[in-house]
């Protein structure tokens, strides 16, 4: 991996596929300037760095297209190499032109994410940093931007490199300790090193608990629309959505498969699945859909039960909640009865359920701003830009991982085992730290990780 970073020129394009007004491509390695000079109408190897340059880019004699060039000089470059980005006009001929001239003249098409992997290997940024572009590059609402650009910018990795720095000068001291065992000599001191094991503890456990939000964040808040056939369930994800997503009608069962759309409330991508009407039936495709809504259930994070209001009792209700309380909620689930057909039934009637849920009606889109707000509540704060926030699975399974590692660490040293039992389990914890922010790291880890970048970046 390291010799073909260091011998090879790449070049991809960096802008979305397709035509536009403007495309750019990106070339990057030691051979960059004489690639791009080869083509280019002006010199490029004496310019300074972080300077622009319009010129011809040019097959022979024939020009392609009239363009900004931008000059990147080593290690004053995204990838830390010598780098140039061609601004071009948007037609797909031209980009395809420029690309193929840049391979004629010695470069090569650019794997996936090896810019970024680049950015890595030259020490541009950790591996923590250089996955939050990926998460930056697909948000899609306030929070994921905030989080996404505050691990980018280093703020997870500061976190991290900060425990275990602490935590690798005591483990110097214990390996230390090993080299003077027949002295028997401790440099450690053994409650300084029980304190600093509390207080990483606590770090990566408080981490740890971050994931759940970090994992909405990224991923949004699966939401599944439950109840009875006719109850409304598509009605609403209509209005939610305001769009006809759903088909709506009066004969029971119409929906036989679960639908899924996403919106975002209040900074927050909330995945809304409209089920199957539950109820006994003799159709089998409708069972089908009826089994897919309660694997759904499941699923989600928040469970919006619907009843219709027009044929059913205050009390009836009532029993059903809390017999889908006893059959299917989950501890880090949310139930939100929702009580529809409000304009069609009498209230006074469901007095007794006015802080059982939300009373609105689907249909006339009434009340929907105060569904929106205990959707929101539900899944509480959604992180700022100042909070450490785990959204990566990597990352939680390799905290996981430490922090078994360092109550390793916190049992031994309660019952007094040697340093080299304790020095197995802190370089353990260690290990898994650095895994994180890639000071630890192997050729298959980063393959898995780049492989999920775009090309270009």
């Amino acid at each position: 991996m390291t010799n073909i970073l260091e011998q090879d020129t790449i070049c991809a394009l960096s802008t979305a596929p397709g035509m536009g007004a403007i495309a750019i491509i990106r070339i990057s390695g030691n051979k960059t300037f004489d690639v791009v000079e080869s083509i280019f109408s002006k010199p490029i190897k004496d310019k300074n760095s972080h300077s622009a340059h319009f010129g011809l880019i040019k097959d022979g004699q024939k020009i392609i297209d009239e363009v900004l060039l931008t000059v990147f000089k080593n290690p004053k470059s995204f990838t830390g190499e010598d780098s140039v980005e061609i601004t071009c006009h948007g037609s797909v001929f031209i980009q395809e032109q420029i690309i193929q001239l840049l391979i004629r003249s010695g470069a090569r098409m650019a794997k996936a994410g090896e810019f970024s992997m680049r950015a890595f290997m030259n020490g541009k940024m950790d591996l923590s940093q250089t996955e939050a572009i990926a998460d930056l590059i697909s948000s899609t609402n306030k929070a994921q931007h905030e989080v996404a650009m505050h691990q980018m910018r280093g703020g997870f990795s500061t976190e991290l490199k900060g425990l275990r720095q602490q935590l690798l000068d005591f483990a110097s001291l214990i390996e230390l300790e090993l080299d003077f065992s027949e002295e028997d000599v401790e440099f450690a001191d053994r409650s300084q090193l029980e304190l600093l094991v509390e207080e990483i503890t606590n770090g990566i456990n408080t981490l740890m608990e971050s994931f759940q939000l970090g994992n909405v964040i990224k991923n949004g808040v699966p939401v599944a629309i439950v109840g009875a056939p006719n109850s409304g369930k598509s009605t609403l994800l209509n209005a939610l959505l305001n769009e006809d997503k759903a088909i709506v009608s009066e004969i029971p069962g119409t929906t036989r498969d679960v639908i899924e759309d996403e919106i975002i409330i209040g900074d927050i991508a909330f995945r809304f699945m409209d089920t199957a009407g539950i109820r006994e039936t003799t159709d089998t495709i409708e069972n089908l859909g009826i089994k897919r809504s309660f694997e759904q259930v499941k699923k989600a994070k928040i469970i919006l039960l619907m009843f219709g209001l027009n044929d059913i009792s205050a009390s009836t209700i009532l029993n059903q909640i809390n017999d889908f309380k006893g059959k299917n909620i989950q501890g880090f689930q949310t139930l939100i009865p929702i009580f529809n057909k409000s304009d069609t039934a009498n209230i006074n009637d469901f007095e007794v359920l006015n802080d059982k849920g939300v009373f609105i009606s689907a249909k006339l889109k009434t009340n929907m701003s105060n569904l929106r707000e205990r959707l929101k509540s539900s899944v509480g704060n959604e992180g700022s830009s100042n909070q450490l926030i785990v959204t990566n699975a990597r990352h939680y399974e390799a905290l996981q991982r430490s922090f078994e590692a360092i109550n390793r660490v916190k049992m031994g040293l309660s019952s007094q085992i040697p340093g080299d039992l304790l020095a197995m389990d802190i370089r353990e914890t260690l290990h898994c730290l650095g895994e994180i922010t890639g000071d630890v790291s192997n050729d298959e880890l980063l393959g898995n990780i780049f492989a999920n970048f775009c090309i270009g970046k």
